[in-house]
């Protein structure tokens, strides 16, 4: 093999392994990051202290719904939109129900910079009508919830680095 044909596929090689490093390291999910799993954590407790306060029964934690939550909110980091309709379309509702089989359920979202806090997201879904009724609902009995980091975040999220949160409500 002539030199400047071992050279090229030198120069081949190591583009397409620039190219998976960066793929790779251009998404992090919850599974791998320890605060992630912290913040899912505060706030599934935040949502339970806003329910005690409020007079209303407080949410058993589903891993079901963990799952539908998780499920959705690496789909939006991957695929870069955000909306409770699945990027194909499918009715939120319908997507959980893949994972909860009951029909009452919910959804409140949420994309921010990776410092967002348990906190400050009830702040933000307490301040939306919509998001504060998915609080206020005295029939949900289970919650999932997860947030996922996305670096480089392409689509609506600009290229920036994000914390996406989906948290499902349900009730059997």
């Amino acid at each position: 093999m002539s030199r400047a044909k071992t050279l090229s596929l030198v120069v081949a090689l190591a583009a397409t392994v620039a190219i998976s490093l960066l793929a790779t390291s251009a998404f992090a999910t919850s599974s791998s990051t320890k605060s992630l799993r912290s913040l899912n954590q505060e706030i599934f407790i935040d949502v339970n202290r806003f329910r005690a306060a409020h007079g209303l029964t407080a949410l058993t934690r589903s891993p079901a719904l963990d799952r539908a939550a998780r499920s959705h909110s690496l789909e939006m980091g991957r695929l870069g939109y955000f909306a409770h309709n699945s990027a194909d379309g499918e009715a939120f509702w319908q997507r959980i129900e893949r994972f909860y089989h009951y029909p009452n359920v919910g959804e409140n979202l949420l994309w921010a910079s990776p410092t967002v806090t348990a906190a400050q997201a009830m702040k933000l879904w307490i301040g939306s009508p919509p998001h504060l009724a998915n609080l206020e609902t005295a029939k949900w009995r289970n919650f999932g919830v997860s947030a996922v980091s996305v670096s480089l975040a392409g689509g609506v999220y600009d290229g920036q680095r994000v914390t996406i949160i989906t948290t499902d409500f349900g009730a059997k």
